[in-house]
């Protein structure tokens, strides 16, 4: 970092990246981003009292703003250290959890498997922030490094200390993370999914190992999936950086029983959820959990292992299951027909996560599975067609409708879809198409609505409208709580 010829030495008293968050005093970070540079915003930031600098080498105009400036060769990198630096106080205990699939189930199981064992804790991610002290929406999975850094010092200064935090590609390659006091990190799973941004899977894999290989202190705890095509990477990163690894997953007969293995021996289905049989060491538990899919017994386990590396002992960890609940908007059942058939309500936008989710539902119905999604716009086109033919196999009968169609055709994005979905009924409007769902279901059927899960909006260009996918079942079937 180089520092330009100062004035002064100014008191900074907050940083952002926003120019229209910059109030006097306050240290702004220009960053270059996909649509816009930060560079532009400079003016803007000095005229609302701005009182130092932060940019990248290669903006030129810095040398006559008369206010001190920073110049590093990765702003984002320095922007989240100095604003680490700048709140100081972080909680005791950080799991982040990286992945393609998974994140927010994960980061919400832990969270309670510590509140359940005496620990007041935090999670923090797509679904927000959610503590004993308050719950708060946010913009992103992982936030910008201001917003992180000012829940982590609130949380500490509130008595928070364990926090598990979604880290999601996206953050990674932008450096939100660093300067966060990471000390256990767990891994889900990998397939296809954002190469809009990476532009290819070895760039978003990438992205996902600085958790491991940079992000997280040497001699952390990493909790991997074994069943994962990432695993030997992943412990090869691990090795080098000397953490302790933990492995969980389904039992394969060459693995050994020992401490550092938690194995899914066995998963029945049941109506209201899953019965599992799951290993640590020498010791074998049978348990039930109100969870749907198989899916969610791997999410599960994950927690359970980032729980145990804690140093909450298993048997300790096990007896939170029966009170463990799933994530809004993940696999939710949200009501029942007045025929009996089941609605659910899914995040599952990217073909492994919707396979995933078709395959989870099967084992729990009797009668037919109706599928109803949409792909987003601006987002990875080559996954739409890849989705189209996984619906038209693992359902019996596929409604595509829009998802967020942002400044795309939605006309377009459908027909994309359409390419290998034969059997499918088309319909734009997701109301209209939720309800055509709905009234098709007969006896032992259910619905799964995939591809928004928790969210209340939907973007059409420049215009967002509210719109909660479990709302709009809901209303559709008369509110019968399922």
């Amino acid at each position: 970092m180089v520092a330009a010829e100062l004035p002064d030495d100014p008191e900074i008293s907050g940083i952002t990246s926003d120019s229209r968050a910059v109030q006097p005093g306050f240290l702004f970070v220009a960053l270059k981003g996909v649509r816009r540079d930060g560079a532009d915003f400079i003016e803007d930031a000095l005229s609302r009292g701005a009182a130092a600098l932060v940019t990248g080498p290669d903006v030129s105009t810095v040398g006559s703003v008369g206010i001190p400036v920073l110049v590093s060769p990765n702003p984002r990198r320095c922007y989240a250290l100095l604003t680490a630096n700048f709140y100081g106080k972080q909680p005791k205990t950080i799991a982040a959890v990286t992945g393609t699939n998974g994140k927010s189930s994960v980061v919400s199981f832990l969270r309670q498997i510590w509140c359940l064992n005496g620990h007041s804790a935090a999670s923090l991610g797509t679904l927000g922030l959610e503590s004993e002290l308050a719950s708060t929406p946010l913009n992103h999975t992982t936030p910008d490094p201001a917003v992180i850094h000012a829940h982590l010092a609130r949380l500490a200064a509130g008595g928070v200390e364990h926090v598990a935090i979604e880290a999601s590609s996206h953050g990674l390659d932008q450096h939100r993370m660093d300067g966060v006091g990471v000390n256990m990190s767990g891994f889900t799973n990998f397939s296809r999914d954002h190469l809009d941004y990476h532009g290819s899977l070895e760039h978003y894999l990438t992205a996902k190992s600085r958790l491991f290989g940079e992000v997280m202190s040497p001699g952390g705890v990493a909790v991997l999936n074994r069943n994962s095509c990432c695993l030997p990477m992943l412990m090869k990163i691990c090795r080098e950086r000397g953490h302790q690894v933990f492995q969980y997953g389904r039992h394969v007969p060459d693995v050994e029983p020992d401490d550092r293995n938690i194995n899914l021996l066995d998963a029945k289905f049941t109506p209201a959820g899953l019965h599992l049989s799951v290993g640590y060491g020498r010791h074998i538990i049978d348990f039930e959990v109100g969870l749907l899919g198989a899916f969610q017994a791997e999410n599960l386990l994950c927690a359970i292992g980032l729980a145990i590396a804690d140093g909450i002992q298993f048997d300790a960890v096990i007896a939170s299951m029966p009170k463990i609940v799933g994530v809004r908007g993940r696999m939710e059942l949200v009501g029942e027909s007045q025929l009996g058939a089941r609605v659910f309500v899914d995040y599952a936008h990217t073909p492994d996560a919707l396979r995933n989710a078709l395959q989870a539902l099967r084992p729990h119905i009797s009668g037919r599975l109706t599928l109803v999604f949409g792909c987003g716009g601006e987002r990875d086109r080559g996954k739409r067609t890849l989705m189209g033919r996984i619906g038209a196999s693992l359902s019996d009968r596929t409604i595509v409708t829009d998802d967020n169609p942002r400044n795309e055709d939605a006309a377009k994005i459908r027909a994309e879809i359409l390419k290998d979905c034969s059997n499918a009924v088309e319909i734009g409007d997701r109301a209209e198409a939720i309800a055509f769902g709905i009234n098709q279901l007969g006896d032992g059927d259910a619905l799964l609505i995939a591809g928004k899960g928790h969210e209340t909006s939907q973007t059409f260009g420049g215009r967002v409208v509210d719109f909660d996918d479990a709302a709009v079942a809901r209303a559709t079937i008369g509110y019968q709580e399922a």
